[in-house]
């Protein structure tokens, strides 16, 4: 397949680039205008007004999503939220704009999403035909979601990834949750009851090559393992893997000091999602279980419990 990728820049879209390169499928980046590098494997689109280099979708076979501002690059100041919405939403309407308008739309169109869509349901298991929560986050992924409408009008089969925490050394939650880890002073954050839902990098690289070949997956897919864990759980196992001690907690009052309204909507809330699709597709993960995907991760050898 020739794919059409926006995001290509960030943790997941350089690491899907040269996986899909590698698996021999070319990739052609769709960058922002003010970013664009002049070579023959990049265009340049707009994601406010919709512009986009005439030619982008020539030879097109499909379109893979990603671009957006970064739901955690800081605290939810109402100017932040603005920017969230129009990166994420108006993006990937115009997007979805651009491609509705092709006499001929490459088949499928995989765009991201996250779990942040189900909001905080404390123990609830959550699959994708799980209701929407309530508040910032699980408003703007629904808005997110729907902003493709276009694109599945036109007949274009859309696949919405659910994407849960992504586990990276090169980028993301853990990288930032090593430096205090490997100082000892790493612990859980508020009750450490809040379950979390997580995916290897490596696994939703093949999650997302499956949904661009896979014709009856569409809609919502929990890019998620099987197997969630609660904060305490994650903190030990991190620990563990580190060979650290992980005996310093942060109250619930600190993060929220800390991170504001983020806070309860990334740090504390509580999303015990499963793959559902994925298990129905009978998709076989790399790193199911939190002790080997972290070793994996971490290029730390050795056995520790399957938590």
């Amino acid at each position: 397949m020739n794919v059409l990728m926006t995001g290509s820049s960030g943790l997941i879209g350089t690491a899907l680039t040269s996986f899909l390169e590698h698996q021999g499928h070319p990739v052609r980046r769709l960058l922002r205008t003010q970013t664009v590098e002049t070579n023959a494997a990049s265009c340049s689109w707009n994601p406010v007004d919709g512009s986009i280099t005439m030619g982008a979708f020539e030879g097109i076979d499909a379109v893979v999503h990603l671009a957006g501002e970064n739901i955690a690059g800081g605290r939810w100041t109402a100017a932040r939220k603005d920017r969230i919405r129009e990166s994420r939403v108006t993006g990937t309407r115009r997007l979805c704009e651009a491609v509705a308008a092709l006499e001929f739309p490459p088949p499928v169109l995989v765009a991201a999403s996250a779990i942040g869509f189900y909001g905080d349901r404390g123990k609830d298991e959550l699959n994708e035909s799980s209701a929407l929560g309530a508040g910032f986050l699980p408003e703007i992924c629904q808005a997110w979601e729907s902003a493709t409408a276009p694109a599945q009008n036109r007949g274009v089969r859309v696949i919405f990834l659910r994407i849960g925490i992504v586990l990276s050394q090169k980028g993301g939650a853990l990288s930032q949750m090593l430096p205090p880890f490997k100082l000892g002073v790493g612990g859980v954050l508020g009750s450490g009851d809040q379950q979390m839902s997580w995916i290897t990098i490596d696994d939703l690289l093949a999650v997302t090559l499956l949904s661009l070949t896979d014709d009856s997956i569409r809609g919502p897919v929990n890019a998620v393992t099987p197997y969630p864990v609660t904060n305490r759980e994650f903190t030990k196992t991190l620990g563990s893997v580190l060979r650290r001690p992980t005996v310093l907690p942060v109250p619930a009052f600190a993060v929220r000091l800390l991170f504001g309204e983020m806070a309860d909507a990334l740090l504390l809330a509580s999303t015990r999602v499963v793959p559902a699709v994925l298990r129905a597709s009978k998709f076989e993960f790399m790193h199911p279980h939190l002790d080997s995907a972290l070793q994996h991760v971490l290029n730390k050898p050795g056995k520790h419990s399957r938590r």
